[in-house]
């Protein structure tokens, strides 16, 4: 699942550092002009404005990736990029690949992947596109054996489109893990939260399928649905492992938005097909995980806050 492309990798960090001294003396001609008559209120306004100047700056000057972007992960500039050649590719879905990844030369990406819902940034080298945010696919223990397993759309001239063009052999520059992954603890004890919800859309079901491998002890809950809708199923990665979910559990139930008259299944959108349903009979015991489609979760998380599900039971990767 792609996130976000990052902003530029290259700042010039001299003239962040430059712009302290500034900015310093700035703030300290405004304590000179200051009413003394109220100094604790107006040491609060001095500092809340500085400390916004500095952000704003910083920003500019640092190039940084938007913050939902960049949560849990360094900054650009502290980020060290290793290569990782391609050992196998195919395509999951319509213009959507599996990837994975050879990753057993670097001691510190094997450890680094310990949750499903974590991340990291692909570029490909002798390209000038920005590295790409992609969760990682496999469940942690893959990491453990040497292997790091991505799905990815392909876009024309994009990241995602040059991953998409590589070929067994060809090397992909990697940065660390990046993110805390799914807040799955807040689920548990599972015998507590016996209604899960999870939706997820097109590529977002990549961190939900690691999710999924890695285990939340579905088994032990008595309600487990996967929303999964994509445009039809020409574009629904990773069919064949229906059974083997729902063995553990989960009960998948496929949403299509442009299906053909064929189609006996759910129609629409995945929140239309969740509303459908029964409804929630104990909010305070239901949890709900959300991957994909910025607009689908916005909606979902309102119509389940509605419902009465506790907006912390209610969880996301990034």
């Amino acid at each position: 699942m792609a996130l976000q492309s990052s902003s530029s990798l290259h700042p010039t960090t001299n003239k962040f550092h430059v712009c302290l001294p500034a900015m310093a003396g700035v703030a300290t001609r405004v304590a000179q002009l200051v009413n003394l008559k109220h100094p604790s209120t107006l040491r609060i306004r001095q500092r809340h404005s500085l400390q916004q100047a500095f952000q704003a700056h910083s920003r500019r000057s640092l190039s940084l990736p938007p913050k939902d972007a960049r949560a849990g992960v360094a900054f650009a500039l502290d980020i060290s990029f290793v290569e990782a050649p391609l050992v196998k590719k195919e395509l999951a879905a319509e213009q959507i690949y599996s990837l994975v990844l050879d990753i057993s030369s670097n001691p510190s990406l094997m450890k680094g992947h310990t949750a499903a819902g974590q991340y990291v940034q692909l570029r490909v080298p002798g390209t000038d596109a920005k590295p790409a945010y992609i969760s990682i696919a496999s469940p942690p223990r893959t990491a453990t054996s040497g292997s790091l397993e991505f799905l990815i759309k392909y876009v024309e001239g994009s990241t995602a489109g040059y991953l998409c063009n590589l070929k067994k052999g060809d090397k992909v520059e990697v940065s660390p893990v990046g993110g805390s992954g799914f807040p799955i603890d807040r689920l548990y004890p599972a015998e507590d939260f016996p209604t899960v919800l999870i939706f997820a859309t097109g590529t977002g079901i990549s961190p939900v399928r690691s999710l999924i491998e890695a285990g939340f002890d579905a088994i032990k809950r008595s309600d487990v649905r996967l929303y999964y809708g994509t445009r039809s199923l020409r574009w629904m990665a990773y069919q064949e492992k229906f059974k083997e979910w729902e063995a553990s559990g989960i009960r998948v139930i496929p949403v299509l938005s442009q299906s053909d008259g064929d189609w006996e299944g759910e129609a629409g959108y995945v929140q239309a097909a969740f509303q459908k349903e029964k409804g929630i009979t104990d909010p305070l015991r239901t949890g709900a995980i959300l991957a994909g489609q910025r607009e689908m979760m916005e909606d979902v998380t309102s119509h389940l806050l509605a419902e009465g599900v506790l907006k912390e039971k209610i969880i996301k990767n990034f």
